[in-house]
């Protein structure tokens, strides 16, 4: 299959709410005829719906999924849907205007939600015979409801660009009442067969059921994985994504506006080191396959569509320079085995166990007889991480620390010093750092300080290494924002998954 040169560009779940402005924007602007197309849309489901169907990103409060998973004898999850219910309509109320329009968006929710309730109906019915099991249908449970948010706001999106005399087309990768079983690339493929990138608008839905499962392996990021998939098998010129943010040199609300500078430009290994942070520019699956397919990936602001935003690539850089400073809190989990040096299989058990209670490593340490492993994960989780080490390993010490891991972040960091003019940075900050790690042509300089300081020190580095001219060879680029009126400013450093 054979199609024009094209982008694929994603729009997420926050800008989706604001597809209206988007669509003045965005979709139309200054375009007309045919520059109107030559783009595929990925939309993810407008803000806050996910969370109901699921579970909250953020609080874990229980949505539809949780409620179901969770509910042996009543029906919470039923009062669950129809709270998605009347949010998918409330939704598309702010959206759409024409009274055809809200019909028809109407009719969609009623159909797709009466058809998930009476799908889960229909099985804990048929769970309740001792042959079945309700816990081998969760994951095809969980694929169903995601769908059902990227499905609406993909069809109203679509509404709302034909009545603007756009030649939109609705393409559901959903899977809904479809009885064949697709591979991801047969799914994309048969939805794009029959669309005519020259003459028309295609917005797809961010999921896509397959019979590799987005959501078993990627959970929710599956939309960026849709997306660079339909990238890389159509071949894209570029592939986009539109966040309410630029991506910055730090976050302006901790170091300030006017000492923030925009990327413009960075590769996929800083891409990596973002995501290994758990501040994705986008899904580490997702920069894969597009750095595969050779397709550069382009990071912009929604709602500045004249400013180039970000472009990630392969290109090294021009000079070495520090690009960001970012940093999280983390668990210091230490293992200090007297007789462990010279003794293999010290690290395999411990990783082994830390895979276990999947819990996410950010970086490691290790000397003779001691391995520190840096881990971003709910306490307890490292709590049961520890316990399962010490039964392990009875004659070890084992200990906890939580700490703070600041980073900084660079495509080419030769020449700069940067761990030695790190040091001298958080010094002169009073902070004193209880290791520094750089490896050999990395891209990234590690220090790890106590969690209190993290603030602090990203101030101090940022301040050193990238607001200083003479470390950039130019003073810092003033962040432009594009805030609708009484909204509070969206930190423009905040990268994240969300479908």
């Amino acid at each position: 299959m054979n199609f024009p040169k094209h982008t694929v560009e994603k729009i997420g779940g926050t800008s989706m709410s604001r597809i209206r402005t988007l669509r003045d924007t965005l979709f139309i602007g200054t375009r007309s005829g045919s520059d109107l197309y030559r783009r595929i849309f990925v939309v993810s489901a407008f803000g806050g719906i996910t969370n109901l169907l699921l579970e909250h990103k953020k609080t874990g409060t229980p949505g539809v999924y949780a409620l179901f998973a969770n509910d042996d004898n009543g029906h919470d999850w039923l009062d669950g849907l129809t709270r998605v219910a009347d949010a998918m309509r409330e939704a598309h109320s702010a959206v759409l205007d024409h009274g055809a329009d809200l019909t028809a968006a109407d009719e969609f929710v009623r159909e797709r939600i009466e058809g998930a309730r009476s799908c889960l109906f229909d099985l804990r019915r048929l769970c309740s015979y001792g042959h079945f099991r309700l816990s081998t249908h969760m994951m095809v449970i969980r694929e169903l409801l995601s769908g059902l948010g990227e499905a609406h706001s993909a069809f109203v999106t679509t509404l709302l660009l034909q009545r603007a005399g756009v030649n939109a087309r609705f393409v559901d990768l959903s899977g809904w009442r479809d009885e064949k079983e697709h591979s991801l690339k047969e799914r994309i493929l048969a939805g794009l067969e029959q669309v005519d990138l020259a003459s028309e608008l295609p917005i797809v839905t961010g999921y896509a059921q397959c019979s590799e499962g987005l959501m078993r392996e990627f959970d929710r990021g599956y939309s960026e994985v849709t997306f660079s998939n339909i990238a890389a098998l159509t071949q894209a010129n570029e592939a986009i994504i539109h966040k309410e943010f630029h991506l910055s040199s730090a976050d302006p609300m901790l170091v300030g506006e006017e000492a923030v500078r925009k990327l413009g430009h960075t590769n996929y290994d800083v891409a990596d080191q973002l995501s290994n942070l758990g501040m994705e520019a986008i899904h580490p699956n997702a920069a894969k396959t597009l750095r595969k397919a050779g397709i550069a990936l382009r990071v912009t602001n929604a709602f500045e569509p004249g400013d180039p935003g970000t472009l990630i690539d392969d290109a090294p850089a021009k000079t070495p320079a520090a690009e960001i400073v970012t940093g999280l809190d983390t668990y210091a989990l230490s293992l200090f085995e007297q007789d462990m040096v010279g003794v293999k299989g010290y690290d395999q058990s411990v990783l082994e166990i830390l895979a276990r209670h999947k819990v996410h490593i950010v970086s490691k340490g290790t000397n003779a007889n001691t391995i520190t492993h840096y881990l971003a994960a709910p306490l307890k989780a490292v709590r049961r991480s520890e316990r399962d080490l010490i039964d392990r390993f009875p004659n070890a010490d084992v200990t906890v620390q939580g700490l703070a891991l600041v980073s900084v972040i660079g495509r080419d960091l030769s020449g700069l010093n940067a761990a030695q003019s790190g040091l001298a940075a958080l010094q002169a900050a009073q902070i004193t750092p209880l290791a520094v790690q750089h490896l050999p042509g990395s891209v990234d300089v590690q220090f790890l300080i106590a969690k209190d300081d993290r603030v602090k020190a990203i101030k101090a580095l940022h301040r050193a290494l990238i607001e200083t001219p003479k470390s950039q060879g130019k003073a810092p680029i003033p962040m432009k924002r594009a805030l609708p009126p009484k909204q509070a400013p969206e930190t423009e450093f905040q990268l994240s998954n969300a479908s």
